[in-house]
């Protein structure tokens, strides 16, 4: 140990002796950085108070419940703010000397106790009034930026975030650089508070409150700039505004109920960025928040954004939800309603938007009820004020539709509650519906050959049975028909050859050899009803339009799908009797009764 700090005191719990000690380091450290003569002496006993401190912080975190260490941390509160505030310390540099250390050290003691928390708040306060700003946004943005892992709660946080916006105002040069350095700080803490807080953590109200007041802060100073920085600064005030939401809205029901006042009040910030409902849920205002506030080579602050598309679409969701919300926001919910369902392309975006708040796992499932009924309310399409998408290359929209239904997927898979689930399923029909057909066999082919979940696989095969099911209906008689235009007519998507493909993605999948048993049951059900129902159309109809009544695709068939198949089903349906596994036998028997029917079909048109 170094000779220097052998002395260094104990913490103890008599109240006395500790205010008594701390009186004496404050008084030695305030005259060895006045007297100036031994830089290095004056550091050490620094170091030797700051030490102290913390000792007693981390055996109070120890100690919870030991109120003679709440006592002594309170009177250690009120004497550090007693000595800051004094006439006597008149010197400049010995507060700009404790600065350093004393607002991180008093947050520490706010994680005590109500009264303790007040005490380092005010404490922040006195250093904010007295030191240099900018020298007090990189003290902050230090401490928020490394606690120690006994001290990641919200008390911590909340004294030293009551200062950002003090120094916010305060800064006179180089205002949206300052904020712009200390905004990812800012919210990577709010983040970590959010994700490590207990569900019932009442201190959330608090940081959220201090949060808001950033804001404020940030707004006051946009008010005082002038072009380009102004436009930078309401950028990104935007982009924390969306994050904030995000955060707020994050955790079960009691973060939902207190989320609403907050949500109100970052509502009203939404028009003064130049943010509206409709440029939210397209995602267009987020981009173009981004493109003004970070612009090229910010990978670092877009890091700290990772949550603004999900709050942009929060933002909507509640102004959905609450009227006095949409009013704050200053939109008409009726007027986005109405856009989005005058437009196939506005309402795909909007569904775009909407897959963040179906995935994100931290959001209660209040808000997912109404993310869908949101969903439902525009699918209802004006389609006689929609003639300018029809000229759009919808491909380029596929990735946004997949990525979107997949996210409905999860929901329909994995919900508790079961009208959301009957919702989501209402919302995913919708949705495929409002594809033009082309795209929607392209989106269920991928769906199809990308999901990983047998059950949800049959699903979709059941939803390519009701496509053939309705396009064969609208085929011509085939007594109307040549025999040329009878074989593998172009004149429809799913009542052609593109149908057998779907089958072959299950009976014969890309890897090879047979389906998966009897993990993949559903789906491989699913697609032999499937390729049952087309023998059945095409050979009752007369017709050949999927092709599958040729003699090629029928040798195809029996030899590559169907007759493995059976071996398998075969194998497995002996293995589970002999094991027992009625769990297997169950979705084994139905497989089996549908891939004989198969077979023999296939073998009497052969």
């Amino acid at each position: 140990m170094d000779p220097e700090t052998t002395d260094l005191p104990t913490p103890c719990t008599s109240s006395a002796a500790v205010v008594d000690r701390l009186r004496q380091s404050l008084s030695s450290c305030s005259q060895l950085i006045q007297t100036g003569v031994d830089f290095r002496k004056s550091e050490q006993s620094l170091s030797d108070l700051v030490l102290f401190l913390n000792s007693i912080s981390d055996s109070v975190v120890r100690e919870p419940e030991n109120q003679d260490l709440e006592n002594a941390s309170f009177q250690i509160l009120t004497e550090i703010r007693l000595f800051i505030t004094s006439s006597s310390v008149d010197q400049q540099a010995v507060i700009d000397a404790l600065s350093f250390e004393l607002p991180k050290t008093a947050a520490r003691f706010a994680c005590v106790s109500p009264r303790c928390m007040e005490v380092a708040q005010s404490i922040v306060d006195c250093f904010t009034d007295k030191c240099s700003p900018r020298d007090m946004l990189s003290i902050l943005c230090e401490a928020i930026g490394s606690p120690r892992d006994a001290f990641t709660v919200p008390s911590y946080f909340a004294p030293l975030l009551s200062g950002f916006p003090k120094v916010f105002v305060s800064i006179r040069k180089r205002q949206f650089e300052q904020v712009k350095a200390a905004v990812p700080v800012i919210l990577n803490a709010l983040k970590a508070i959010v994700l490590d807080s207990d569900d019932e953590d009442a201190d959330l109200g608090d940081i959220f409150h201090k949060a808001n007041c950033i804001a404020d802060s940030m707004k006051a100073v946009c008010l005082e700039l002038e072009g380009k920085d102004n436009e930078k600064l309401c950028a990104l005030l935007g982009l924390f505004v969306l994050q904030i939401t995000a955060l707020a809205s994050m955790g079960i029901e009691y973060r939902l109920a207190h989320s609403s006042p907050l949500v109100l009040k970052l509502s009203h910030f939404l028009q003064c960025c130049g943010l509206s409902y409709l440029g939210l849920i397209m995602g267009t205002d987020v981009e173009k928040l981004l493109g003004f506030a970070v612009g090229d080579g910010g990978d670092d602050l877009v890091g700290c954004f990772s949550d603004i598309w999900l709050g942009a679409s929060i933002l909507v969701i509640w102004g959905y939800k609450s009227n006095e919300v949409a009013l704050a926001a200053g939109a008409d919910l009726v007027a986005l309603k109405d856009e989005l369902q005058s437009s196939r392309i506005k309402r795909w975006h909007a569904v775009g938007m909407l897959k963040h708040v179906l995935l994100c796992l931290y959001l209660p499932l209040e808000l997912k009820k109404d993310a869908i009924n949101f969903l439902l309310s525009i699918m209802h399409a004006k389609l006689s004020q929609m003639p300018n998408d029809e000229n759009e290359d919808y491909s380029t929209y596929m990735p946004t539709l997949c990525s979107a239904l997949q996210a409905i997927q999860v929901v329909i898979m994995y919900a508790t509650d079961v009208i959301l689930r009957k919702n989501a399923f209402a919302a995913f029909k919708e949705l495929l519906a409002d594809c033009p057909t082309s795209l929607r066999f392209d989106i269920l082919r991928a769906l199809i050959k990308d999901g990983d979940s047998s059950s949800m696989i049959a699903v979709l095969l059941d939803c390519v049975r009701e496509e053939v099911r309705l396009e064969s209906t609208k085929s011509p008689p085939a007594s109307k028909v040549s025999k040329a235009e009878s074989e593998g007519s172009q004149g429809t998507i799913f009542w052609s050859s593109s149908a057998l493909e779907l089958v072959e993605l299950v009976l014969r999948p890309p890897g090879g050899g047979p389906p998966s048993l009897p993990e993949h049951s559903d789906a491989v059900l699913s697609a032999l009803n499937l390729y049952r129902f087309i023998l059945i159309k095409e050979s009752t109809g007369k017709s050949n339009n999927t092709g599958v009544l040729s003699r090629d695709s029928l040798v195809k068939a029996h030899s590559e799908w169907l007759l493995p198949l059976r071996t398998l089903v075969t194998r497995m349906m002996a293995e589970a009797q002999c094991g027992c596994d009625e769990l297997a036998l169950c979705g084994l028997n139905p497989v089996e009764v549908v891939l004989y029917r198969c077979i023999e079909l296939v073998e009497e048109l052969t």
